[in-house]
């Protein structure tokens, strides 16, 4: 069974990290400010700041700068400050059983998914596809906050996953399933194929999204994915928006999707706000999750964190 943190509260500790790439000190300093300004306590990584290149420090420094907010009994919730690249090379540097003793709210999209997934697999805590620092700040929709302390907080279960208004979400294959759920970037999954790290579908309904990719190189992607076996192996797909991503030999994405995935025969359920998008769902990733794809409806079955 999976393991379930305990929920945020009002002046609670959050731990800020910096998990791939460098992000300013400007953005950093201003979704600490926000946090503080929510009533949270705040304390920073000693690399949060680091900046070397398109990584802030080595994997190293950034797997200890995690692993300490994990062992840090005052600490109830790290916030990774965003993803970018290189969040995959810290994996061989954690402790996953010490993570299983001290289980803490960890949120994030992007690259940091991929240790999200692997904090699942390996420790059994159940983690978020939610916020980063990065969005802590007065240009962010109320929905994304929202999301992010409901979804956070002790409310009973079960509870809705929803979309904000104006944007459905959109029954591709008709079905009825229910099963963890996991996923996340679908560029990042794809890196870990053939490691110790790669995504397990197993039973699983699988989450994806991008950004910033030609859907060409989507295809490719997905393609990836069905040649290791990762759309076989799960019992549903969720498709979360592709932000930014351009048309390519005139096939969009939600025709990718209807040309390539729809013919896997599995309940698909499209168009959901997720992660590089403007409004951003909490995905509790390694939660029991029904997704009924006839009746539009997202529904966690079990509390996600303990009281």
């Amino acid at each position: 069974m999976a393991i379930k943190p305990p929920q945020l509260q009002a002046g609670d500790t959050i731990g800020i990290v910096t998990l791939g790439s460098p992000l300013s000190a400007q953005r950093i300093d201003e979704g600490i400010a926000t946090l503080k300004n929510m009533g949270f306590n705040v304390i920073v990584g000693d690399h949060v700041y680091d900046n070397d290149g398109f990584l802030a420090g080595t994997p190293e420094e950034r797997a200890s700068d995690l692993m300490k907010m994990f062992e840090d009994k005052t600490v109830t919730c790290i916030l990774p400050t965003r993803g970018g690249v290189g969040v995959a090379g810290i994996l061989p540097f954690l402790d996953f059983n010490v993570i299983r003793q001290n289980p803490k709210i960890i949120s994030g999209y992007s690259d940091v998914t991929i240790l999200l997934n692997a904090l699942y697999e390996y420790s059994d805590l159940i983690t978020f596809q939610s916020l980063l620092l990065l969005d802590f700040n007065t240009r962010t929709p109320a929905y994304n906050f929202n999301q992010y302390f409901a979804a956070t907080s002790a409310r009973p279960a079960p509870w809705q996953i929803v979309n904000p208004p104006g944007m459905p979400f959109v029954n591709k294959v008709s079905g009825d399933v229910t099963g963890p759920i996991v996923g996340g970037n679908l560029t990042s999954f794809v890196d870990t194929l053939g490691t110790p790290f790669e995504i397990n579908t197993e039973g699983k309904i699988l989450c994806l999204e991008d950004t910033h990719e030609p859907i060409n190189t989507v295809y490719r992607y997905l393609n990836h994915l069905k040649l290791a076996g990762k759309f076989e192996d799960c019992i549903g797909i969720m498709m979360g928006e592709c932000t930014n991503c351009e048309p390519a030999y005139g096939v969009s994405y939600d025709q990718l999707i209807d040309d390539f995935l729809v013919p896997l025969g599995k309940p698909i359920l499209s168009n959901v706000a997720t992660a590089h998008g403007r409004f951003k769902a909490a995905i509790p990733l390694g939660a029991s999750v029904r997704m009924n794809t006839i009746n539009l409806t997202l529904t966690v079955l079990e509390p996600v964190v303990s009281p």
